[in-house]
C-alpha cells in the first residue's frame, strides 16, 4: 500500500470546546508513544475520514505535524454511533527501527466446497493473529483461502499460513483459524462460546490516552 500522510496541526482546544472544533470541519486527535510525549492535534475531518476508512489496525500512517513526521498506527477510533462520523482518533507513534507486537486481521476469501456442496457450516475461530516485527513489515491483513476446505472437518491452522521471514507469529501455531463442521456441532461450539468477550484488534504497546469528554 502506498504511503499515507495526514497533515495535522497542534491544538490547544480540549474538553467541551472540542465540539466547536468539530463543527468547523476538524477532527481532534492525539499522538502518543514510547518515545513521544502526547501531542494534541487536529486534522481535516473529511480528508482524514476518507484515508482512515481504507486502513486496517496494522496499517502505517504518517502524521505530519508542522513538518515533523510521526509514523503511527491507529490505536483507537471513537465514533458517533448515530451519524457514524469520527469523533476522535488516537495514534500510536512507532519507531521504525524497533520491533513491535500487534494484532493483524484475518480475512477469509474464496468458497469452501464443503459448505457449498456438503451443507457444512464454517466456524471462524480466530479473527486476528498476534505478530512481532518492524512497523514497516507489518502485514495489513492475513488472507486465508477457504476453497481448500473440501470435506466436512477440514480446517486451516495458524501453521498453515505462509508469512514473510521478517514477521514472527506469536499466536499458537496449532490454533485453528477456521474449520468446517456439521450444523449441530457448530451450535455446540457457539453455546460454549456464549458470553465470551470479543476484543478489538489493537497494538500490544501501551501508551497514554487523552481524556477529552468526547460525547456530543
Amino acid at each position: 500500500m502506498e504511503k499515507v500522510v495526514l497533515r495535522a496541526s497542534k491544538r490547544e482546544v480540549t474538553g467541551k470546546q472540542v465540539k466547536a472544533l468539530r463543527r468547523s470541519g476538524m477532527l481532534p486527535a492525539v499522538i502518543y508513544g514510547r518515545h513521544v510525549e502526547p501531542i494534541a492535534i487536529s486534522l481535516d475531518a473529511h480528508t482524514a475520514s476518507l484515508a482512515l476508512a481504507k486502513l486496517t489496525s496494522s496499517s502505517l500512517v504518517t502524521i505530519d505535524v508542522g513538518g515533523k513526521q510521526y509514523p503511527s498506527l491507529v490505536r483507537e477510533k471513537q465514533r458517533n454511533y448515530v451519524k457514524g462520523t469520527l469523533l476522535h482518533v488516537d495514534f500510536l507513534a512507532v519507531d521504525l527501527t524497533e520491533k513491535i507486537r500487534a494484532n493483524v486481521r484475518i480475512e477469509l476469501t474464496g468458497v469452501s466446497p464443503a459448505v457449498k456442496d456438503l451443507n457444512a457450516v464454517l466456524v471462524n475461530n480466530l479473527t486476528t493473529l498476534e505478530v512481532e516485527c518492524l512497523p514497516t513489515d507489518l502485514p495489513e491483513r492475513f488472507i486465508v483461502d477457504i476453497s481448500v476446505l473440501k470435506q466436512v472437518g477440514d480446517g486451516f491452522r495458524v501453521s498453515d499460513l505462509k508469512v514473510a521471514d521478517n514477521v514472527r507469529i506469536l499466536t499458537d501455531p496449532e490454533e485453528m483459524i477456521v474449520v468446517t463442521t456439521f450444523a449441530k456441532a457448530e451450535e455446540e461450539v457457539a453455546a460454549v462460546a456464549e458470553g465470551a468477550v470479543v476484543e478489538e484488534p489493537e497494538v500490544i504497546e501501551k501508551g497514554k490516552k487523552e481524556e477529552e469528554g468526547e460525547e456530543e
